[in-house]
């Protein structure tokens, strides 16, 4: 084969958001085997316009072979998402329970609750939602180092994830709107 035939043949693929390649098609088939290029992983070879996930080229009967798709956003149970979209006012009712369960008096409860004494609270039910949600993803077959650990700032993880599985951003602005409510 010669270099310009080699060069023509030659896979670039996506991996941690950095571009790879070129390979000879043996090697990116070697990189689906071990797991490294995987469904919704983007490939560039010459002739293609365009990046495209590697499922929608002829190496998709090789992906087939090392595991199924991940399901597809509308399969994906978006229960444990939409609490997450509600943590904020949901976070600030748990304040509220635990300023009454520490204090006696309606004043101070408001007082220790608006000087924001338990935002701790509200923090760690937004984080604890957003893993377990990632979780929840994983078991659905979907590759979540693609929102390189923003489970903890939790509207980035909204967003990047409705990105990911091509919802719309409902969920990402339900957040927003709750956040802003929290402030007022």
């Amino acid at each position: 084969m010669s270099m310009e035939t080699e060069a023509a043949a030659a896979w670039f693929y996506e991996e941690n958001g950095q571009r790879k390649g070129g390979v000879p098609e043996s090697e990116l088939i070697r990189l689906i085997q071990e797991g490294r290029v995987t469904y919704g992983s983007a490939v560039w070879k010459k002739g293609f316009p365009d990046w495209m996930q590697v499922e929608n080229t002829a190496l998709k009967s090789y992906l087939e072979d090392v595991a199924p798709p991940p399901l597809t956003g509308a399969q994906v149970d978006n229960t444990v998402i939409w609490v997450l979209a509600f943590a904020p006012l949901i976070g600030l009712c748990l304040e509220y329970a635990v300023a009454y369960a520490m204090y006696d008096e309606e004043f101070i409860v408001n007082l220790a609750v608006a000087s924001n004494k338990f935002w701790f609270v509200t923090l760690a039910l937004n984080i604890a939602l957003s893993f377990l949600d990632e979780k929840r993803l994983q078991k659905a077959g979907h590759d979540t180092t693609k929102f390189k650990g923003w489970v903890w700032l939790v509207p980035v993880y909204l967003y990047q994830r409705a990105q990911n599985l091509k919802h719309n951003q409902a969920y990402f602005i339900t957040w927003i709107v709750c956040f802003v409510l929290t402030l007022i």
